[in-house]
């Protein structure tokens, strides 16, 4: 199984690596990186993607907003958990606005940190696979009709004609035309069937 990644971000050095030792020694499947302030989990995350970013909330330069902001606009799938010293629930709230995953106040225990980080990768991999799901559109090999599962479960939608799915879920109306390649081949269906029937008269 390919290993998880994870950043840890956070200005005071000690608290860094104390966070490092308890994931690598609790779960060999993490890949931990540690960053030491926001500019530098920053520029990790525009060189690469990670599956979970646990960042601190206050520090120097930039904080830990702003690590969440780059996290979710390289891959809004990546987890971020926040952790700060801060008991003010405001801080909470804006994180949640911005779309952190999760909120902890430090000092934090450590089975409940990776109780939490277990909880987010698992609810990343439940978004990759349905976001991997979204793009596949289900089509009856035998009658073609279109199976569109929202709202219901996938695999539970209503199935539909082409044009019914295009109107009724796209919105889009439809109008009957004729291809220029579907054209040709009429034409040339009916010039063959013409030159029979003049040949069948003679």
């Amino acid at each position: 199984m390919k290993s998880r990644t994870i950043l840890l971000v956070d200005d005071e050095q000690i608290i860094l690596n104390s966070l490092f030792r308890e994931l690598t020694s609790e779960n060999i499947k993490l890949e931990v990186s540690l960053a030491a302030g926001g500019e530098e989990a920053i520029a990790l995350i525009k060189d690469g993607s990670f599956d979970l970013v646990v960042t601190d909330l206050i520090m120097p330069g930039l904080d830990g907003f702003q690590v969440l902001k780059a996290a979710k606009k390289r891959d809004p799938h990546t987890m971020v958990i926040i952790l700060t010293g801060y008991a003010d629930l405001r801080f909470s709230i804006d994180a949640l606005r911005l779309g952190a995953d999760d909120f902890l106040q430090k000092p934090c225990d450590t089975d409940e940190l990776l109780f939490r980080i277990s909880n987010a990768l698992v609810k990343r991999d439940m978004h990759r696979k349905l976001a991997f799901y979204e793009k596949i559109l289900p089509v009856c090999a035998y009658c073609r009709k279109i199976r569109h599962d929202r709202p219901s479960e996938p695999g539970q939608g209503n199935w539909y004609i082409l044009e019914d799915y295009l109107k009724k879920v796209q919105g889009v109306d439809v109008s009957h035309g004729c291809c220029p390649e579907c054209f040709a081949k009429e034409m040339a269906e009916k010039a063959h069937a013409d030159l029979l029937k003049e040949g069948s008269g003679k």
